[in-house]
């Protein structure tokens, strides 16, 4: 027995790029149990815990990612130091440089591994610059530690763009003298990759998680069933609703969107809306769940998104903690909905200028300074359009940097452009509409239906990998639509799109319903929570798809 233990034990604990640690694996589930029943006996002790925690996190980061958790504790180190030395200084333009070196160290290990082949085929098709990225860590690791990472191409650390954000937060915290820095690096690495969101969120806030780190563990019997009960909705989310609709519909619609009919395509939209909810959602009621059992409490990411009235509504329910994040740390300190700053007026001719130097035609540059020119002559003359270009300009500009972060394409930029247009069309829309959307039934229906469309038709751009993609999966709901085949499309499909159907409703369900059967079901006895447990289960087992599905937002 202990020979077998001896041999199978370092397969076990190693890195395998075919076994990470997730939480839709037995392993996950496996491994989170040998740590809970460690944390009973550490828990007392909070530097203990706290260090224990921490370890626990790369590891699971580890067996996630590889040696890239090197980067993690790189991020780790530089940030911590920078809070120290912020902490410490009293000079202002020091406080500034410091800050600056970590917003800049952040983003710059992003932008190496995320975006160099973005800027790559940004500079080959604009200017006629031929630049390889070189996979540097790739082959560093290689090298060092005898790892396998191809070195041809750059890949993309799992969770890198959570923790980075994290970072970050943690800095411009404490230069806003909002928080003070933590005890020790062992506090501060616990904060930054605490696993049950590391991979794939929600983002963090050291202002909001850190004073956790010095509250005694408590576990009430509420709490535990409360806990329970999330990670059961989590894991049904994500395995009945996302993987089932992914794998028996959407994919297949978006794999060759010409050999389906318009409203095959449409209805695909539409199961891809509620698949990327399903998936982020369920991954994110699943962590708060995990965390909740340890004793720490996440913020909620979503707020029933699909039930909003317009697309600001909708942008305050969807990734929430994105969301905040880009609203502190980018919209306000850019102006807000008050002003354009210099540095948004900056950055958005910077990037329009260059965008169309890489035009075919000299025609373009011409038109966009044509239009400079234009907006100038209209703000001097114009006092409402100043105010109003004044009021829009970081809306949009924020937009297209959260579409940015999503991912490495002008997919994602267009999405967040559209996204931007479809705020502002939303703020005059709100200044001239003859109704109040939330005064009668009919018009928050109309107000829901009406933003569930637009957000569902601009994810084309998010779920396509390409713009010409997208535009055929597009075009076919308005050049390919036959009604008469809809009898055949249902009896076709009816299992994901009746799975569809359920999801919606289930979403639509007001939210004081919901409340009151997760409190029933947090204050029922023991063996009434493991007989659902054991029905979700089964019927997990039951839609179980032959192709596993990764969590969609583990890409970003």
């Amino acid at each position: 027995m202990m020979e077998w233990l001896l041999h199978h034990l370092p397969i076990w604990l190693a890195f395998s790029a075919k076994q990470p640690i997730i939480f839709t694996e037995v392993g996950f589930w496996v491994f989170f149990a040998i740590v809970l029943m460690v944390y009973q006996g550490v828990h007392r002790r909070l530097a203990l815990r706290n260090a224990f925690l921490f370890l626990v996190s790369v590891y699971f980061y580890y067996k996630t990612s590889g040696t890239f958790f090197f980067l993690l504790l790189f991020s780790t180190m530089v940030d911590y130091s920078i809070g120290q030395q912020l902490f410490q200084t009293t000079a202002e333009w020091k406080r500034k440089s410091w800050v600056a070196l970590s917003v800049l160290t952040n983003l710059g290990v992003l932008c190496y591994f995320k975006y160099p082949y973005f800027f790559a085929d940004f500079l080959a098709d604009g200017f006629g610059i031929e630049w390889t990225p070189v996979a540097h860590y790739a082959q560093f690791s290689n090298s060092v530690f005898g790892t396998d990472f191809v070195e041809d191409r750059i890949l993309l650390p799992v969770g890198i763009s959570f923790y980075t954000f994290q970072c970050m937060s943690y800095t411009i915290d404490i230069y806003r003298r909002k928080i003070e820095p933590v005890k020790s690096v062992l506090d501060f690495g616990f904060y930054v990759s605490f696993f049950p969101q590391l991979v794939a969120g929600p983002i963090v806030r050291a202002s909001e998680f850190i004073p956790q780190l010095y509250k005694p563990y408590t576990l009430s019997r509420a709490a535990f069933g409360m806990a329970f009960f999330w990670i059961l909705n989590g894991l049904l989310k994500k395995l009945i609703l996302a993987d089932y609709i992914a794998s028996n519909f959407a994919d297949r619609v978006f794999s060759q969107p010409t050999l389906y009919s318009g409203l095959e395509c449409l209805l695909a939209l539409f199961a891809y809306s509620l698949q990327v909810y399903a998936d982020f959602s369920g991954y994110t009621d699943v962590a708060i769940g995990v965390a909740m059992l340890m004793g720490f409490t996440l913020t909620k990411n979503f707020n029933s998104p699909y039930k909003a009235l317009s697309v600001s509504d909708f942008w305050r329910r969807w990734h929430i903690s994105l969301s905040t994040w880009l609203r502190d740390y980018l919209y306000i300190p850019l102006g807000g909905n008050r002003q354009g700053s210099f540095a948004s007026y900056t950055i958005v001719f910077v990037a329009l200028f260059v965008v169309s130097l890489m035009a075919d035609s000299f025609l373009v540059p011409v038109a966009f300074a044509a239009a400079i020119l234009l907006l100038f002559v209209l703000t001097r003359v114009f006092r409402v359009f100043r105010q109003w270009l004044n009021t829009n300009i970081n809306v949009m500009l924020t937009m297209l940097l959260g579409g940015f972060w999503h991912g490495s394409s002008w997919n994602f930029v267009t999405w967040g452009g559209l996204n931007g247009l479809g705020l502002v069309g939303y703020k005059l829309w709100s200044k001239i509409r003859p109704w109040n959307p939330r005064a009668s039934w009919l018009g928050r229906l109309f107000g829901v239906a009406t933003t569930l469309l637009f957000i569902t038709l601009t994810r084309a751009w998010f779920r396509s990998p390409g713009w010409d993609e997208a535009l055929s999966i597009l075009s076919r709901t308005w050049t390919a639509m036959d009604w008469t085949l809809a009898d055949d499309i249902v009896l076709g499909f009816w299992k994901p799109l009746t799975v569809m159907v359920l999801g919606y409703l289930i979403h639509w369900i007001p939210s004081v319903y919901k409340e009151r059967y997760r409190m029933a079901f947090a204050k029922a006895p023991v063996l009434a929570q493991m007989g659902i447990a054991l029905l979700a289960v089964l019927l997990i087992y039951q839609s179980l798809s032959a192709d596993s599905q990764p969590f969609i937002y583990f890409q970003f």
